[in-house]
């Protein structure tokens, strides 16, 4: 099995750490050698969420600058704040909708464009990639599916180590019933939005 590391960017109320665990239970479920940790985290809602899953045999759950194969960006800043992380042959896989900080709420800061965060990314890694997650997650049937559509994109990738049967058989055996036909949808939309 090839080695994966996998860093999660987001902010409280994404459903960052609970996207971390579902892949972790998947790992497990196809008996694959798993580490997860956390990396940074604030539990209230807006605060900066940051978690790492590592796949075939490492150790540690601490990923360094230039480690992670994938970037899982829940929230576009945060994707841009986390590109350090990722190696030279990495890819990244972002939500193109904002959770604006307070601070530019306020007035006090500035939230950068998109296509900045864009060309950011795409000069760290051809192999990056957008997708509205919310409206995508909106449209299964609930706003906070967008983290499963995240992970449904990711399996319509050459570099996930994951199948979206994979991922809906895990959402199917560790979701509970009332939310696992709406995650279903999202991670097929997330799927088909990067795999047309």
């Amino acid at each position: 099995m090839k080695k994966s590391r996998i860093l999660f960017a987001g902010v409280g109320g994404q459903g960052t750490l609970t996207a971390t665990n579902l892949l972790a239970l998947l790992a497990v479920d196809l008996d694959m050698p798993v580490v997860t940790g956390e990396i940074h985290g604030m539990a209230q809602r807006g605060g900066i969420v940051e978690s790492s899953l590592l796949l075939g045999g490492y150790s540690s759950p601490k990923l360094s600058y230039g480690e992670a194969d994938i970037l899982l960006g829940f929230e576009p800043l945060e994707t841009l704040r986390a590109l350090p992380y990722l190696n030279s042959q990495g890819t990244v896989i972002s939500n193109t909708d904002p959770h604006i900080p307070v601070g530019v709420s306020l007035g006090k800061e500035t939230y950068p464009e998109l296509e900045y965060i864009q060309e950011k990314s795409t000069a760290c890694t051809p192999n990056s990639y957008f997708l509205p997650c919310i409206s995508l997650g909106e449209q299964a049937g609930k706003a906070q599916s967008a983290n499963v559509v995240l992970l449904g994109s990711l399996c319509a990738t050459d570099k996930s180590p994951f199948s979206l049967e994979d991922l809906q058989n895990a959402i199917k055996n560790h979701l509970s019933s009332k939310i696992a036909e709406i995650n279903l949808k999202a991670s097929e939309l997330g799927f088909n939005y990067l795999n047309p």
